[in-house]
C-alpha cells in the first residue's frame, strides 16, 4: 500500500493537488507523525490532518480519493406541491385549451415556468405532445406510473 501511495505523490502532475496532499498526510502518519506535526509541516489545520487519517483508516485509498458527499440545497418546492402539479398535469386540462403549457400551469399553481419544466422533465411528462400525451381517466394512474403524493 505504501508503494501505491508513494506513486501518487511521484506522479504529481497527473494527480490532483488535493489527493497529493491527502496522501502526504497518510504517509507522514504511517511514519509515526502526530496530527500537530503533520499540520505544521504541510501548513494545514490539525483537524484536516486527523480527518484524512481517519478516512484512510476507514476506506483505504478509495476513502481519500474523493470528497464525502454533501447534503446539497434543500428543495424549495415541497413534495406535496410537486405531486399536485403532476396530478393536475395528468388528470386535468386547462379551461379553453387542449393541454397544459408552462405558462398556463404557472398561472394555475403559482410556481415559476422553469420549475414547472423541471418537474415535468423529472417525471417524463410532455403535455405539449398531443399525439403521445393524454390525461388519464384511470383512478390508479399514479400508482401505475409510480408518482407519489396523490389522493
Amino acid at each position: 500500500m505504501r508503494r501505491k501511495l508513494e506513486r501518487v505523490v511521484s506522479r504529481r502532475p497527473s494527480a490532483s493537488d488535493r489527493l497529493v496532499e491527502r496522501v502526504q498526510i497518510v504517509l507522514r502518519a504511517t511514519a509515526g507523525a502526530k496530527n500537530v506535526d503533520i499540520a505544521s509541516r504541510l501548513d494545514i489545520s490539525r483537524q484536516k490532518a486527523g480527518r484524512w487519517r481517519d478516512r484512510f483508516a476507514a476506506g483505504g485509498l478509495a476513502g481519500i480519493e474523493k470528497d464525502a458527499p454533501r447534503s446539497g440545497r434543500l428543495p424549495l418546492i415541497s413534495k406535496r406541491k410537486r405531486a399536485s402539479i403532476v396530478r393536475k398535469t395528468t388528470t386535468e386540462t386547462p379551461a379553453h385549451a387542449t393541454h397544459w403549457s408552462r405558462a398556463s400551469m404557472t398561472a394555475a399553481t403559482g410556481v415559476s415556468a422553469s420549475t414547472i419544466g423541471r418537474i415535468w422533465r423529472s417525471y417524463g411528462l410532455k403535455p405539449h405532445l398531443s399525439t403521445t400525451f393524454k390525461p388519464s381517466n384511470d383512478r390508479r394512474f399514479a400508482e401505475k406510473v409510480g408518482v407519489t403524493g396523490f389522493v
